[in-house]
């Protein structure tokens, strides 16, 4: 029986995850500020076939509450193999010229928290599990119009790199995520087109990912050609080109 932590667990890929780890009959803890949806979201996954959901509340920009709800979380399944850190927003980057302190604070919540999770995370994981995490396409190249975001998702990209490359003797898989255009609530307001991709279309992908124990992971998987062409744009170029 599989046993997956998702933190995060109510954005739109989360929960899509978790659904396709209920399908499978594994235990899940879930993790988010909201309570009232985290029961929801358990109920649902307890009728989808998930053999055990227990979940906890946390902020995680409170850093020290982090390693109580991980306890929580080992004690409630008994250990865990699979993790899946999942939370983010999606800045104002106008807001963030403006303002140093909205600034750091988005940097914290999307950047210094997962990295403080993915840490802790791998003094407890033990060989062959893995510790997935969802950064961005984002991250591989700053961009005029989300570059605070951009600049959060390649420190994590960046930490666990390193991070997969240091437990890869100790049989822990860390898997980088890095979708490109979602679908979700979070990007409602966003003009949708060829490019955009399903929270499912995303979960089926990520759950293959963990998986085949692959370090990195575009979702879907078009999304490496084009980051590929845009990483190789020389910087004088590429800072005439409105992205």
């Amino acid at each position: 029986m599989q046993k997956i932590l998702i933190i995060g667990a109510t954005s739109a890929i989360a929960e899509a995850v978790a659904r396709v780890y209920a399908t499978r009959a594994a235990a899940v803890f879930l993790v988010a500020r909201n309570a009232a949806r985290l029961d929801v979201i358990a109920d649902d996954l307890r009728v989808r076939g998930a053999r055990q959901v227990d979940s906890a509340v946390l902020d995680v920009n409170d850093l020290g509450a982090h390693a109580a709800v991980l306890d929580t979380a080992w004690a409630a399944l008994g250990g865990i193999d699979t993790v899946l850190i999942a939370h983010g927003t999606l800045p104002d980057q106008a807001a963030c010229d403006a303002s140093v302190d909205v600034a750091l604070q988005e940097f914290a919540t999307n950047g210094t928290s997962t990295i403080a999770l993915a840490a802790a995370l791998a003094q407890r994981l033990q060989s062959g599990s893995t510790l997935a995490v969802i950064s961005s396409v984002a991250g591989d190249r700053g961009r005029a119009s989300n570059y605070l975001y951009g600049s959060a998702k390649a420190a994590v990209s960046a930490y666990l790199s390193g991070l997969g490359q240091r437990l890869r003797a100790t049989g822990i898989n860390v898997l980088t995520i890095k979708p490109g255009f979602v679908d979700t609530p979070m990007t409602a307001a966003f003009k949708k087109g060829a490019l955009w991709a399903t929270p499912d279309k995303v979960a089926t992908g990520i759950a293959r990912a963990i998986d085949k124990r692959r370090p990195v992971a575009y979702l879907p998987g078009f999304w490496w050609a084009i980051m590929f062409v845009i990483k190789s744009i020389p910087e004088f170029v590429f800072r005439r080109i409105k992205l």
